[in-house]
């Protein structure tokens, strides 16, 4: 277990942002982890657990605690059940399941982070979530100071969020398990339709599993959604703000602000989001509101690939990264009365 004084959290988190942290702790088992979370809580000491910081926006003050940072190892393949420690490499996880031939998670290429990270998340893209694959969640309970499982059903699993997410001071995650599929070395059903456009085939059609993979690290690629420290457009959080999703009254009046300011026959993105409710596009809202991509003249600009990316090109600091990000959600509540709110955790700051 390694242990630093006056650390440097911006190398740790892809957006390259944040002032240091009082202390930094590596943990490399699900001991050690636990043993820092206990004395962090005995000691009455902040703790920020830091995994692979895709989901970070830290303060330019840094953190006045101890960050642990999560890096412990292990990939076990049981026939079709997976499970993976919290500090394994979520794009590194995905490979090797496709390699194995299994379905499930392979349109969830290319994310970055770490894996103990998707369930708090639920992370998804490209019409596939990881709560319709996990089946239960190893996690250190810092109220009940024990070590629980908690089944698939007991994670409250919604769009972008879950238990995880809403007691954030409760759970750190140890590690995740997975049901995946043999589909005969094909992927699972494509359900997101520009996946499928791209493959040529129709949604809910299956294609060899490494087409899919390479498909989807494609188009994230193409929206500057994979890593590359040469390239400013992916030193971001990933979509910085969530896809918000209305009730029936709340849809119509949007709909109607939409056509006030775009044109009578003017239709936002909808998508059906269960009980009444309908999903649409943050980047569309951000587009149409008037940032467009490369939006910004300073250090922090909307990325040139995607508008819901806020990027860091270089020498920008966290209230430069802020700043963008209040205009956005001002001008896009002033345009269409929603208002967005961000994806990443933010530690010692708000928008």
């Amino acid at each position: 277990m390694q242990e630093l004084h006056d650390a440097p959290l911006a190398p740790l988190t892809t957006l390259r942002l944040g002032g240091p942290a009082a202390r930094l702790v590596t943990a490399t088992t699900d001991d050690e982890v636990i043993s820092v979370v206990r004395e962090a809580d005995d000691t009455g000491t902040p703790l920020l657990i830091v995994g692979g910081g895709s989901n970070l926006v830290i303060g330019d003050k840094g953190f006045d605690g101890t960050a642990l940072v999560v890096a412990t190892r292990g990939f076990t393949l049981d026939g079709t059940r997976l499970e993976l420690a919290a500090g394994e490499v979520w794009t590194d996880a995905v490979a090797r399941t496709v390699e194995a031939g299994l379905a499930g998670i392979e349109c969830l290429a290319g994310i970055p982070g770490s894996a103990g990270a998707t369930p708090i998340q639920n992370v998804g893209a490209y019409g596939q979530e990881v709560s319709s694959t996990i089946t239960e969640v190893v996690a250190y309970d810092r109220t009940a100071r024990e070590t629980v499982t908690l089944a698939n059903e007991d994670c409250a699993f919604s769009y972008r969020h879950s238990r995880f997410k809403a007691d954030p001071e409760r759970y750190v995650v140890l590690r995740v398990r997975f049901a995946l599929e043999d589909a005969g070395g094909l992927s699972g059903p494509l359900r997101y339709a520009e996946t499928a456009r791209t493959l040529g085939v129709e949604p809910g059609d299956r294609v060899p599993l490494d087409t899919a993979r390479e498909a989807v690290l494609k188009l994230r690629a193409g929206k500057g959604m994979v890593l590359d420290p040469e390239d400013h457009d992916t030193w971001s959080a990933g979509s910085f703000f969530t896809n918000p999703i209305l009730t029936a009254d709340a849809f119509e009046a949007f709909r109607a602000r939409v056509r006030e300011h775009l044109g009578p026959d003017a239709e936002p993105p909808a998508y059906p989001a269960g009980e009444g409710r309908t999903k649409t596009s943050a980047a569309w809202l951000i587009d149409k509101a008037g940032f467009t991509k490369g939006y910004g003249t300073g250090p922090a600009r909307i990325s040139t690939k995607h508008t819901l990316a806020l990027t860091n090109r270089g020498g920008a600091t966290t209230e430069d990264l802020l700043a963008l990000a209040r205009e956005v959600v001002a001008g896009v509540h002033r345009t269409f009365g929603i208002t967005l709110v961000n994806e990443p955790v933010t530690v010692g700051v708000h928008l």
